[in-house]
């Protein structure tokens, strides 16, 4: 949504299923965004708030997600809980890190002591799993024991690649179709691609790419 008020969308609220999840859709000023948050923060009956990014480019990401009470910030979005996870404390982490972390475990990928390029530096996404990967595994939020090198959109390729090419995980999370190439990548490396962007086909349709030249990358072994 652009800046002029007069194409906002009146606010809705939406139930989904029977789960017990409710979504308010409220396309507006900054002030009547963080005066539902608040109310959302007082009702008792509300175990968890979450703000769908991105918001508009006349509201403050920031303001909005500090205004959640970081109990109920179950995005782990807040300074608070941030801070938190930087100190590798018992707290709310965001669940695309927390996701990647997942799949990594589950997979049964050793991490300890190895080296891992997170390509990506958001607050929400690419530093969070750095924090997760590189931090002591005896810290209240236990962490994954590696070695990790953290670049992103403007690391120069060739020193993108001198990092990725020694890393046994690669996790992209920046959004630039076929940031990471076959020649960045060591046999045996795990790729994990976390970039989200939508591009046109030749056809005319649109789909959505990762950060990965997936067609090329995967034909290492």
């Amino acid at each position: 949504m652009g800046k002029n008020e007069n194409h906002l969308i009146p606010r809705k609220r939406i139930k989904i299923a029977d789960c017990g999840l409710y979504v308010y859709q409220i396309i507006s000023s900054e002030k009547e965004i963080i005066s539902k948050i608040e109310e959302l923060n007082d009702d008792s009956l509300v175990d968890g708030i979450l703000v769908q990014l991105p918001v508009p480019e006349h509201v403050s990401e920031r303001n909005v997600c500090n205004a959640v009470n970081p109990k109920k910030d179950v995005d782990g979005f807040h300074i608070l809980n941030i801070g938190k996870l930087t100190h590798n404390m018992d707290t709310f982490v965001p669940c695309t890190a927390l996701g990647v972390v997942e799949l990594i475990k589950r997979s049964g990928i050793p991490t300890f002591g190895k080296n891992i390029v997170v390509c990506g530096r958001s607050k929400n996404v690419g530093l969070p799993i750095a924090l997760l990967l590189h931090s002591d595994a005896r810290n209240e939020c236990p962490g994954m024991e590696a070695t990790v090198t953290i670049c992103h959109r403007n690391t120069p390729r060739d020193e993108l690649k001198y990092f990725s090419k020694k890393a046994d995980i690669i996790v992209s999370a920046t959004g630039v179709v076929h940031l990471i190439t076959s020649d960045m990548v060591k046999p045996g490396a795990c790729v994990i691609d976390v970039g989200i962007t939508r591009i046109q086909t030749k056809e005319g349709k649109t789909k959505l790419v990762g950060d990965v030249d997936f067609e090329s990358v995967e034909e290492i072994k």
